[in-house]
């Protein structure tokens, strides 16, 4: 084991120190089926770095910056000063807090007291405790056909020591990759695993990655193995196979094999080879390994340039998972043991955390969703398993609120106002527990009546009646959808992270929690605001044992996100309240620096309007480099439940918006190009009320058009997590941008309401 070195974060001058320590029908709901078909399985932390992280210095000096009161500052550091340069390269022999070498080693951020100080364990040493605790309890279960299934805690540990000698059998060798490519599974953990067991790395690939993206993440981390779910994704593989040099077997675990080839098995075949072998090579490996080793890379989307290979040490991974279920109170299985349902993509690192570590830590049980879960199967997968916490994107959360909102339109009057007075009971109980920060008062009794005839029934058809801890990350969600779930009496509490975090930074919690806040930081992580501007939005930066150890053979992008002190850079724009609760305000490469110099956060106006005009469903502010603002809309629409593709057709929540606004339109055809006057009208008036929010005249939308398709995963607009891709957005539809602003005279009309400037 390798001695631990306890790092503070730096302190310099200025530094302060961180404490870190709407009428809808409850009974009509037992139907709700969530229709996420537009849902890639693919997800991106929230702010997850690409590749712009050098507009840091650029935009941080054009902002004023002042020392921000003490009393804004309490839970937080802040810093006027220029960033540091990046930091130093490791001496040879002397590990540093940085590595792009799959080899490597790094210095670990311990502090001298708290979590921060717990000794750190490698993946092997927090599996083995859990087992040891945990040994009978169920770890994994899934369903076969109408069959359920299940592994405990020893069986599961078992199966991972099988598949990792059949790995060393197949030629994995140490700090090679096994890649895997498929939907959650058991042997989708087994697999990432015995990966770690065997000295190899785990790296999850993209399931709706192409042939030559799989290449690339596969060439990257020089795969030996890799594991994909089914024929089609082993088609992928078999395409690129001639390029991948370090390539040695590939292991379908779903289906029957179509075709025999050499070197690629059934899940059956593979987990034979390693049955009968010593247990002596694997254990040396084992012994070997270290904390401050890497063990698995988590890929990023790489929306400008390629991906890049986050690389996450033993610590990284066991720390984080100890820090994250100590500060949401997680109870061990030997109490009431937790259960959550997985169906987020394990390619990224909030499922991987909250699925497989995080569960790991406390012996608690994970259930595995159907494939189809995001297409609409997932709420029956929650009323069977009645998770104890779930993990939504906002999109999963937005797709329950439109259908119940789409079945509360169709209840009677009676059941409509019933549901409209249970709603402002809960959200004014609920806004009152929340500034109280959880503190047990007493509850009105009109709260507890809306509970037993509203809020129960709501949470029993959505299977979340026994979960009381709902969280929301990885992009942001609207105001709008977290006061809808408040009303029903299920709060949703944010979380903030990146995949250079290993998953968390901050996280809300029952009674430590606002509306729109990301929450305070998990115990023994600090958080410093670099360069602030007058109003305390500064870049948020990171330190403690979660942040990664760099990016794989890439050099320069590691020191571009680490300074020379050592905390990350997340490239988000963020704040404290005089709480301490962060709120994240925009993303650095998103600001918008319009013609006059004006810095604009495009985020706030754009759910601006769509909370103004609940027709729309997504909009991109336009303007950077511009003389005024102008933005792209487009229309909520049904969603192709197999391709994901945006349809013609409205969902029923638009046609339901476009009948009490005067218009017959049942197809966003017929709303586009000036062809429905009433419809216009009303987002017009919409913008207006927006602009009259607006801080300055530069803050106001002159122009707007409405787009003939709503964006899409499969259209390339949207990202993993449904997060706008405006670099993919602009040139998409660049001429109708150019045609914002065209100098010469153009009509006044309700796509181009105001004149070009």
């Amino acid at each position: 084991m390798s001695e631990a070195v306890v790092m503070e974060p730096p302190i310099a001058g200025g530094f302060l120190d961180s404490s870190c320590g709407a009428g809808d029908s409850a009974a009509s709901l037992d139907d709700i089926i969530v229709d996420t078909a537009n849902e890639s399985s693919e997800e991106e932390s929230s702010g997850e770095r690409e590749e712009e992280i050098g507009t840091h210095d650029k935009v941080a000096s054009s902002t004023k910056t002042r020392e921000i009161p003490a009393e804004q500052t309490s839970n937080t550091q802040t810093v006027n000063a220029k960033r540091p340069n990046s930091l130093p390269v490791p001496t040879a022999g002397e590990p540093g807090l940085w590595t792009s070498q799959s080899d490597g080693e790094v210095k670990l951020r311990m502090g001298d007291s708290g979590l921060a100080a717990e000794t750190p364990l490698t993946v092997y040493q927090m599996f083995t405790s859990a087992v040891e605790r945990f040994g009978d309890y169920t770890a994994l279960s899934w369903k076969e056909g109408e069959q359920q299934k299940s592994l405990n805690y020893r069986e599961y540990y078992q199966t991972c020591r099988t598949a990792a000698k059949s790995f060393l059998k197949l030629g994995l060798q140490r700090y090679h990759g096994v890649g895997i490519l498929g939907f959650n599974s058991a042997e989708w953990f087994i697999s990432d695993i015995a990966a770690i067991l065997a000295g190899g790395l785990a790296v999850g690939i993209y399931t709706t990655n192409s042939p030559d993206a799989c290449q690339y993440v596969a060439e990257n981390c020089k795969a030996n193995i890799i594991v994909v779910e089914n024929h089609k994704q082993l088609q992928k593989i078999l395409q690129v196979e001639d390029k991948l040099p370090h390539l040695k077997a590939i292991i379908q675990y779903k289906d029957a094999l179509k075709e025999k080839r050499p070197n690629l098995y059934t899940w059956a075949e593979f987990m034979e080879l390693g049955r009968d072998e010593p247990d002596a090579p694997l254990d040396a490996i084992i012994s070997s390994q270290k904390p401050t080793q890497c063990c698995t890379l988590i890929y990023t989307s790489g929306t400008t340039g390629q991906p890049k290979g986050v690389m996450l040490s033993h610590d990284n991974i066991t720390w984080t998972a100890l820090s994250t279920s100590r500060h949401v109170r997680l109870t061990d299985a030997t109490r009431a043991q937790e259960v959550v349902v997985s169906y987020l993509p394990l390619s990224h690192i909030a499922a991987q955390m909250v699925d497989i570590w995080v569960t790991m830590k406390v012996g608690g049980a994970t259930y595995f969703a159907q494939p189809d879960a995001l297409k609409g199967s997932l709420v029956n997968t929650l009323k069977e398993v009645r998770p104890t916490a779930f993990m939504g994107v906002p999109r999963v959360w937005e797709k329950m609120q439109e259908k119940m909102k789409s079945v509360g339109a169709k209840s009677s009057t009676v059941r409509r106002k019933l549901a409209a007075w249970a709603k402002d009971v809960g959200l004014q109980t609920n806004l009152t527990k929340m500034n109280q920060n959880g503190a047990a008062g007493r509850t009105p009794l009109s709260y507890q009546l809306a509970k037993k005839i509203v809020f129960k029934k709501v949470r029993k058809a959505l299977g979340l009646d026994r979960c009381n801890k709902c969280y929301t990350g990885a992009a942001p969600i609207t105001k709008d959808t977290l006061e809808f779930f408040l009303s029903l009496d299920i709060p949703l509490y944010e979380l903030y992270g990146m995949s250079e975090s290993t998953g968390p930074h901050t996280i809300s919690a029952s009674d430590a929690f606002r509306l729109t806040s990301c929450g305070k930081e998990i115990p023994g992580c600090k958080t410093k605001l670099h360069n602030p501007d007058e109003e305390g939005n500064g870049e948020i930066c990171f330190w403690g044992r979660h942040v990664f150890m760099g990016y794989l053979n890439m050099v320069d992008k590691t020191e571009e996100a680490l300074d020379a002190e050592g905390w990350l850079h997340s490239g988000d724009l963020g704040k404290h309240d005089q709480n301490g609760f962060l709120f994240i305000t925009g993303r650095i490469k998103e600001l918008i620096i319009t013609a006059g110099g004006e810095n604009i956060p495009p985020v706030p106006i754009e759910d601006a309007v769509k909370e103004a005009v609940p027709l729309i469903s997504n909009a991109m502010l336009i303007g950077d480099k511009r003389k005024f603002l102008s933005m792209l809309l487009t229309i909520k629409c049904q969603v192709n439940a197999e391709s994901g593709d945006p349809e013609d057709e409205l969902t029923p929540e638009a046609v339901e918006l476009c009948r009490k606004l005067g218009s017959n339109a049942t197809r966003v055809s017929e709303i586009t190009g000036s062809r429905d006057r009433a419809i216009h009208a009303a987002i017009q008036e919409g913008i207006n009320r927006v602009n009259e929010k607006a801080v300055s005249n530069a803050q106001r939308i002159q122009k707007w058009i409405i787009l003939d398709r709503d964006f899409s995963l499969t259209g390339g607009e949207l990202g993993p997590t449904m997060k706008l891709k405006r670099p993919v957005v602009m040139k998409m539809y660049r001429e109708q941008i150019e045609n914002f602003y065209k100098e010469l005279a153009t009509p006044t009309t309700p796509d181009n309401p105001l004149p070009a400037k």
